[in-house]
């Protein structure tokens, strides 16, 4: 079996080519009578292993480049891309953009950011952290880590796998404005999923891990383990009655709740008016002892970046003070188009951290919420993103005097966003980073749960 390429050469390209092909892009695109242009020029590969039974179930190699360019004659802009670096696929690229742009509309405003707003210099973040593990080396990690869940427990009769994967990539993004720059990025990751069985009942759950360096990543044998003692905790599942009760979101998907709060104050929706939270500034939206913090300059952090994709430089700041809503999530475009500036958010939110002044331990979580449900699987995306109305599918445990007392199953949880951010009553000190959200184990005061 093939080993990965070692770290001098493991990329297809130098940093170097991707910065001559980004530049030969802004000068095809000056020649054809674009007043302003901008690309994005990246190359990158992953590594798949997955086991399943002992037995190698898959190994999955992948090269990817690809190039997007984007022309401006005046306020007409046409876009195309191409995953062929040939100078005869540049130029044709250059040229399809050039010409949809011809017969595209004014946009008064489209554009290029502007050019006291691109980053001039930009930290080094600590993004690139090369994995070299060759393909017996990711199947010894993935044997480890099923073995470890089936030792958990004898009800652990199957599995839906271990996967150890590996991704490297690297960008130049470059702009007729003389903005041009990039970096490597690494993001690596082990997960497991099996399945317990206990007469006529069966369950599934899993357990994974992210990071940037293969170093932080949680330990083969810790994920194995909390995947087999999660399977194996939800079987006896019951149904319950319905009832209003308080809820508690386990912190893998409490800071999903954290992404609805982005999407809506996030540019796109709000000048589309699809959002429950227009004209939310320095409204209290949250109860008031919560934080939200954009870093995105976090050393190693999963959404960390220098500068966004209209080269925008990325600065810290508070979106949400005491519940208080300070900013929201714009690109050059979407600012424009409500008149305010850009926040450096094109093309997402950058590691969005929620907190409060004194997070809680997990037990004190459930003691503090006495009777209620512990949510630790979401299903289905039931949330109406113009009124905040939030059903979805559920699954998780019942939890009687501070205590966790059975498995339960086949519920809905129901609220709406604008009650449930406001009704954050603790959150915990369990922070689980496995991308650009995070918090803890969140405590909300009530909840409707339809049961069977």
């Amino acid at each position: 079996m093939n080993n990965l390429p070692v770290s001098d050469s493991r990329f297809s390209y130098l940093l170097s080519t991707l910065q001559q092909i980004a530049q030969d892009i802004l000068a095809h695109a000056k020649k054809g009578g674009a007043t302003a242009c901008e690309t994005n020029v990246s190359d990158g590969f992953g590594q798949n292993v997955t086991v399943r039974q002992s037995a190698v179930e898959t190994i999955e190699y992948n090269r990817d480049k690809g190039l997007s360019v984007t022309v401006y004659i005046g306020q007409k802009r046409g876009h195309a891309s191409t995953s062929d670096f040939s100078p005869q696929a540049i130029s044709d690229t250059v040229a399809a953009a050039l010409s949809i742009a011809r017969y595209t509309a004014n946009d008064d405003c489209a554009g290029l950011a502007e050019a006291e707003l691109l980053a001039q210099t930009y930290p080094h973040l600590n993004l690139y952290f090369p994995w070299e593990l060759n393909v017996e080396g990711a199947i010894e990690l993935a044997k480890e880590c099923e073995q470890a869940a089936y030792e958990v427990d004898k009800r652990i009769t199957n599995s839906e796998g271990a996967t150890i994967s590996v991704s490297e990539s690297q960008f130049i993004y470059a702009n007729s404005l003389g903005f041009m720059g990039g970096y490597p990025l690494s993001r690596h990751s082990i997960s497991c999923a099996m399945i317990a069985e206990q007469g006529d009942s069966k369950q599934r759950d899993y357990w994974y891990s992210v990071a940037r360096d293969a170093a932080d990543l949680e330990a083969v044998e810790s994920i194995g383990k909390k995947t087999g003692m999660r399977s194996a905790a939800r079987l006896g599942a019951r149904k319950i009655a319905t009832c209003e009760v308080p809820v508690l979101f386990e912190a893998p998907i409490a800071s999903g709740l954290v992404g609805h709060f982005a999407s809506a104050v996030s540019g796109g929706n709000l000048y589309r008016k699809s959002s429950f939270l227009l004209d939310s500034i320095g409204k209290q939206v949250f109860a008031s002892d919560i934080q939200i913090l954009e870093l995105p300059h976090l050393h190693k952090g999963l959404a960390s970046g220098a500068f966004d994709d209209d080269g925008v430089a990325t600065v810290e700041r508070k979106v949400v003070e005491n519940g208080i809503v300070q900013g929201y999530f714009l690109s050059s475009y979407s600012a424009r188009k409500l008149g305010l500036r850009t926040t450096g958010n094109a093309g997402g939110t950058h590691n969005l951290i929620m907190q409060n002044a004194a997070p809680m331990r997990f037990d004190a979580l459930l003691k503090k919420m006495g009777t209620g449900l512990l949510v630790t699987e979401l299903m289905g995306h039931g949330i109406n993103a113009v009124t905040g109305d939030y059903s979805r599918g559920a699954s998780g445990f019942w939890v009687e005097n501070g205590a966790i007392s059975y498995p339960v199953e086949e519920i809905t949880i129901a609220g709406n966003l604008k009650d449930m951010f406001q009704g954050i009553l603790a959150i915990g000190d369990d922070v689980i980073v496995r991308g650009s959200k995070q918090c803890g184990s969140v405590l909300i005061d009530r909840m409707t749960i339809a049961g069977g």
